[in-house]
């Protein structure tokens, strides 16, 4: 019975791999079909905003093509940005996802530099985005600068304050970090949380060759804006715990 359970895993870890690399070919399939129409967009100060269009449509192509519908819950209707988007992060969808859950208010991911080593992802990436070296305070600190500019040109920031995908426990979050909570301290920036539920079962980190990746039906939780005052009254400290606790209670409540 365990050599047939073994064989098994076996099977739906190649499976899993075979999905891993048909979503890799359709991800760099779309990114260098509206390349040009990116690169166009972003040589215009007045039209870069427009680029993000691209990857809205970058974002519904990928879920298309590798049949991914979503289920948005909403506890109330999604407000006109700008603010800071915080989310749970354990799947490169969160990223892809987002485009699509949050298409009528362009908004900028700030996210860890080692991404801009990946070809053509890198040039989207620093484009339309704000890089942060966490080892580099310099580095850091220009970031938050970035992060300040793009949010007083009109744009939100989504940010994941676990830093790094859990690698155990999942969906089990790590303690968020406090750059998010601080940053919208300092902007006086309302929060809108997501809860993402299962991506994580759609698509594994992609270095786990063999771990899970399949076609399905994703689920995210949009929470209710955090306000400014509540921003006003609370330290960061208070806001990253609350954060906390509100991205984390789906997962204590039985989905239907």
């Amino acid at each position: 019975m365990e050599f047939v359970f073994l064989i098994m895993r076996r099977l739906l870890g190649v499976f899993s791999l075979l999905w891993k690399i048909y979503i890799a070919v359709f991800f760099f399939f779309w990114g260098i079909l509206l390349f040009p129409f990116f690169c166009f967009l972003i040589l215009f100060p007045s039209l870069k905003k427009q680029s993000f269009k691209v990857f809205i449509v970058w974002s519904y192509a990928l879920r298309f093509c590798c049949f991914y519908p979503i289920r948005k819950i909403t506890y109330e209707p999604i407000p006109e940005g700008p603010y800071i988007i915080v989310a749970n992060h354990t799947s490169y969808l969160d990223i892809f996802f987002m485009y699509s859950i949050l298409p009528k208010h362009a908004f900028m991911f700030m996210g860890k530099s080692e991404i801009l080593s990946y070809p053509l992802v890198n040039i989207y990436f620093k484009s339309m985005n704000v890089p942060v070296d966490r080892g580099n305070k310099s580095q850091s600190s220009r970031a938050f600068l970035g992060a300040l500019k793009a949010y007083s040109e009109g744009y939100s920031i989504a940010i994941f304050p676990e830093g790094t995908f859990p690698t155990e426990d999942l969906p089990k979050m790590l303690p968020f970090k406090l750059g998010a909570f601080k940053l919208a301290k300092q902007m006086n920036a309302p929060i809108l949380p997501l809860t993402f539920i299962n991506n994580y079962q759609l698509f594994s980190d992609p270095t786990d060759w063999l771990g899970p990746a399949r076609p399905g039906l994703a689920t995210v939780h949009i929470h209710p804006l955090i306000t400014k005052d509540k921003i006003e009254q609370c330290s960061a400290e208070e806001l990253r715990e609350e954060c906390f606790k509100i991205i984390e209670k789906p997962f204590n409540i039985q989905e239907p």
